[in-house]
């Protein structure tokens, strides 16, 4: 019997509770079938579905009865107002990247890859080798499993020019993902009430997680090319900053790249002030027509905490990051992050680290880039088509995201809403400044699934978005 025969018995039997008194029994499930003419599994099954709603409560060897419900008083919370006193940190609300969506929407929102741009079949392998191991009963290391981080100073040190000590994998700290080593580098190395340098617009974990630490934000202009030198070291002078949080590598919302000058002159602002510069390079392994190109390769001072994560790239479900940090920095670092999670699970390093260390990695991190970049282009000729007025300043060169400027005026947050409502997810761009966006914008992720939905949604933002304007 199907689906469709449980839930007429589940509707009709709910028809019955509601008119029973609290604690009736049930007619028998032999009498059940013979009146709705359904087999006992199918009974069962809408027993079970009563059941988990609260409805019914069965009692073995005597049948299932109407489940008796009292009327609580409301529970008071109110001691709490005192206790906990005024917010001192924005709430984490819904951000439109990390919102589920059914199959039947068009999902241009969503800060991660869809799954057909992961390696599944070398995560699966993996979680079965690794099941078996001694890293699924084992505790690691605080600063993680030693080969783990070998593997990321390695990494790093393939970039690193003549001249320049490359990293050690002591200098490693492994993170249960990009957004808690954020969080421990911002208490730890920045403080509460103290100035925190960061790019606007900027990923919005990094500004969730700094308004969390207690740091204020102080934003820096940002642009296709990244910040100018001349503003940095400006705004370094006037708050007596000493860190700044930067992506220079494919910049989420932007997608902007850094030139290799552009970093030089940025590492070379932070060097004179005597601060860290904080680089996420979160999309290092989603390149399409240029490579990563971290700045922490040209330093060996000190200077540069380098954050990569395995997480876009591997598995959601594989949260696993690094922080590459030099000094009594390193160790600061490595006490906050004891303090919020003592360490990261033995089983995903090695999971992670199996993954990355397989033939097929390199193989499928060259099929992906193929792929994020006929979805891209798709994406931008279907925009240039039906919503000429939205304005494209950067084409990345990785990344997931295209920045769109839309007109001034727009309402964005109507707009999003009337999108979803015809069945497309947007994000608005107001989450990713630091202080008040100067312009309304969109951010469009590439990376999500069914792209050959793409024309047909941006058709439907181009209608919304006329329609809005000429209201």
């Amino acid at each position: 019997m199907n689906n469709d025969s449980s839930s007429r018995i589940v509707l009709r039997l709910k028809e019955w509770i509601s008119a029973a008194a609290p604690g009736a029994k049930l007619p028998s499930t032999r009498h059940l079938v013979a009146e709705y003419q359904a087999s006992p599994v199918t009974v069962q099954k809408a027993l079970r579905t009563l059941t988990s709603q609260g409805l019914v409560e069965s009692r073995p060897g005597v049948g299932t009865f109407v489940r008796a419900f009292r009327t609580a008083r409301p529970a008071d919370y109110g001691w709490q107002t005192a206790a906990l006193g005024a917010l001192q940190a924005p709430r984490l609300t819904n951000t439109a990247a990390m919102r589920s969506a059914s199959n039947d929407v068009i999902a241009f929102h969503s800060g991660y890859p869809s799954r057909e741009l992961l390696p599944e079949r070398l995560v699966r392998a993996a979680l079965t080798r690794v099941a078996r191991s001694e890293a699924s009963l084992s505790r690691p290391p605080v600063a993680g499993l030693p080969e783990l981080q070998s593997w990321f100073a390695h990494e790093l040190s393939t970039s690193t020019p003549v001249g320049v000590t490359p990293p050690q994998p002591s200098d490693v700290v492994v993170l249960p993902g990009s957004q808690s080593g954020l969080s421990s580098i911002f208490r730890g190395l920045v403080g509460h009430g103290q100035p925190l340098l960061v790019e606007s617009p900027s990923y919005w974990g990094a500004l969730l997680a700094a308004s969390q630490a207690g740091v204020r934000v102080v934003p820096v202009p940002s642009g296709a090319d990244g910040p100018e030198p001349g503003q940095l070291a400006r705004a370094f002078e006037e708050t007596g900053a000493r860190m700044f949080y930067a992506q220079p590598n494919f910049a989420n919302p932007t997608g902007a790249q850094w030139s290799a000058q552009r970093g030089e002159e940025v590492l070379e602002v932070v060097r004179s002030y005597g601060a860290f510069l904080v680089e996420d390079d979160w999309a290092h392994d989603f390149g399409i027509t240029s490579a990563s190109m971290p700045i922490a390769a040209k330093d060996d001072s000190g200077h540069v905490l380098y954050i990569r994560s395995l997480t876009k790239s591997v598995s959601p479900s594989i949260r696993v990051a690094a922080v590459i940090a030099r000094g009594p920095a390193r160790e600061r670092v490595l006490t906050a992050q004891a303090a919020e999670s003592m360490y990261v699970s033995g089983l995903l390093q090695a999971a992670a680290l199996d993954v990355v260390t397989q033939p097929g990695w390199q193989t499928h991190l060259r099929g992906v880039s193929a792929q994020l970049q006929s979805r891209r282009d798709l994406l931008v000729t279907s925009l240039q088509r039906d919503i000429p007025q939205a304005h494209l300043a950067n084409l990345p060169k990785g990344g997931l995201n295209l920045w769109l400027r839309l007109p001034d005026g727009t309402d964005v947050e109507r707009l999003a809403r009337d999108c979803e409502a015809a069945g497309v997810l947007i994000a608005g761009g107001g989450e990713w400044f630091p202080a008040e966006p100067e312009a309304p914008y969109m951010r469009l992720n590439y990376a999500g699934p069914n792209p050959g939905a793409f024309p047909e949604g941006i058709r439907i933002i181009g209608g919304l978005l006329s329609r809005q304007r000429q209201s």
